[in-house]
């Protein structure tokens, strides 16, 4: 079992060269910018301030490591912000990939999508390279605390067909802010 509540930074790296090896199961955080990745670590964790948050999008730039126990989260930059130059862009793609082909022990991914929104190319990109490389991921679909009854229902209809090629071995609607999903991504989390 996983000690949520035990979870604490350890250190960031903002370049490929940086990263250092791995020596514990990993459990990586991967999104777009401003979809909700710190929020929901931070209420995984059950910390306010464990994960750094944002309004605005495209603050995390760097991988971010959290430790506890015998296991590590890890809190990956997000994707497909326009507003970076494109040396930021390609840093990101240096740094990511640098993050999935060094040999780490990658336990699980937790893809993060925004659910008032169909999943946008990078999110499909990021999908097809889970499924490709065989990790094993869960997605969570963030932010359905701001969807109506009515709407939530629409969305929930609609992804079954945008997410019908994804191989996840869960898939969650969560709200960091409601707490909606937080123990079934807990318990999938811990199962896999």
């Amino acid at each position: 079992m996983i000690d949520f509540n035990g979870f604490i930074y350890e250190k960031s790296f903002g370049s490929a060269s940086q990263l250092p090896p791995a020596t514990l199961p990993e459990i990586a955080f991967s999104g777009r910018s401003n979809v909700g990745k710190s929020s929901l670590i931070n209420k995984l964790c059950n910390k306010k301030g464990l994960a750094k948050t944002s309004s605005v999008p495209g603050k995390t730039i760097t991988v971010n490591f959290f430790k506890s126990g015998n296991v590590r989260l890890v809190d990956l930059p997000g994707y497909g912000y326009a507003k970076r130059p494109d040396s930021e862009r390609r840093r990101w793609a240096e740094l990511m990939e640098a993050y999935f082909n060094t040999g780490r022990e990658i336990r699980l991914v937790v893809q993060l999508i925004d659910m008032r929104h169909a999943p946008s190319a990078d999110d499909k990109t990021m999908l097809d390279f889970l499924n490709q490389s065989g990790y094993k991921y869960i997605i969570a679909l963030t932010k359905a605390d701001k969807l109506k009854p009515t709407e939530l229902r629409k969305r929930r209809e609609e992804i079954v067909g945008e997410l019908s090629e994804a191989q996840a071995v869960a898939i969650i609607e969560t709200s960091a802010e409601k707490n909606t999903g937080i123990k079934e991504l807990k318990a999938a989390i811990d199962k896999n």
